[in-house]
């Protein structure tokens, strides 16, 4: 019996052993694992920057999706070169999932599928009276959010920038030889506020487009136009309508101008509506052809949003938040590059 007793107080020690060991480990994670999902980012402004400021999306997207039953070993963020360069990833596959204009997405909708729309936070001026955006007063954020933006045509403190101001302000509209003496700064031909809207605007007033001006210089983020416009390398660039409010701190700070924005800047053309940016998947991706998959990432990126985490790091995008959307959104986008074709 005293042999049995110290065979079995034996076994019970090694089974409590064992179970400890076990008890120290991870539990294999419950869920379907993924690999790696890739993320393409535009180059909304200077690509470094943005490449700092949304890297931290990755992990948060890591812990949300595993909340949604999917493990995801690594989340590659990437910003491109270009407009064109992102749409060229999800088109191809390269890229899963992308943070794209309307515009982009709409020049690439048979190889994409447009999953969530950006919210804006609005300024309190949003009309297209130029009276307005000229009176000197700063453009202001307020608390509202707004599922479109517009574009503006602003010019600098160039010789030729301020006697076209001055001629606006004057209640009188540029001829297109005075337009067309101007250089220009402008973004990639997939960019809604920095070519295809102010484009049509052109159209509509002068019967021409961006590509009949004698002097244009592409941008590689608007950052890049607003330097060469405080240079003086450029006369008049074209961008959302926000831009002066966005990046009033770099004109003095970073470019070296003495004088505000505002002071040394001005409007001479605003664009009709915009549609926001876009949350774009590719249907060449394996992982966004899985219908449950994409859900679940559209309801993280809306609920990463409302996190103040992730309200910081959207936010470097310009984004305020997400809400679903669908591709007749995007009708106005398909007008537009359906009469810049003609």
């Amino acid at each position: 019996m005293k042999k049995w007793a110290s065979v079995l107080a034996l076994f019970l020690v090694g089974s409590m052993l064992t179970a400890g060991c076990g008890s120290g480990e991870k539990a294999p994670a419950k869920g379907k694992s993924i690999k790696e999902l890739k993320i393409a980012v535009a180059p909304y402004k200077d690509a470094k920057t943005v490449q700092t400021k949304i890297a931290p999306l990755g992990k948060l997207l890591q812990k949300k999706m595993q909340e949604k039953g999917y493990n995801i070993d690594k989340v590659t963020v990437n910003v491109g070169t270009s407009y064109k360069a992102v749409g060229e990833a999800l088109s191809s596959g390269s890229a899963d999932a992308g943070f794209i204009s309307g515009g982009t997405y709409v020049l690439y909708d048979k190889e994409i599928d447009v999953l969530l729309t950006a919210l804006r936070q609005t300024i309190d001026k949003t009309s297209d009276d130029l009276k307005l955006w000229n009176n000197g007063q700063p453009e202001k954020f307020t608390k509202n959010l707004t599922t479109y933006y517009r574009s503006c045509f602003l010019v600098g403190p160039s010789a030729k920038g301020k006697a076209l101001l001055a001629k606006v302000k004057n209640g009188q509209q540029p001829t297109w030889e005075e337009l067309n003496a101007l250089t220009w700064s402008v973004m990639g031909p997939s960019s809604a506020s920095g070519y295809m809207y102010p484009s049509l605007w052109l159209k509509k007033h002068y019967g021409k487009q961006i590509t009949d001006l004698a002097h244009v210089v592409q941008a590689d983020s608007y950052t890049t136009s607003l330097a060469r416009l405080a240079s003086g390398q450029a006369d008049i660039l074209v961008a959302y309508s926000h831009i002066r409010a966005n990046l009033a701190e770099d004109w003095q700070k970073k470019f070296g101008r003495t004088k505000n924005i505002w002071e040394e800047t001005g409007v001479i053309g605003i664009t009709d509506k915009i549609y926001n940016d876009t949350v774009s998947v590719s249907k060449a991706s394996k992982l966004m052809t899985d219908e449950k998959f994409r859900k679940a990432f559209g309801e993280a990126l809306i609920e990463i949003s409302k996190t103040p985490e992730g309200a910081k790091v959207l936010k470097s995008l310009g984004h305020w938040g997400y809400d679903w959307t669908e591709s007749k959104n995007y009708d106005a986008e398909r007008e537009v590059i359906k009469m810049l074709k003609k």
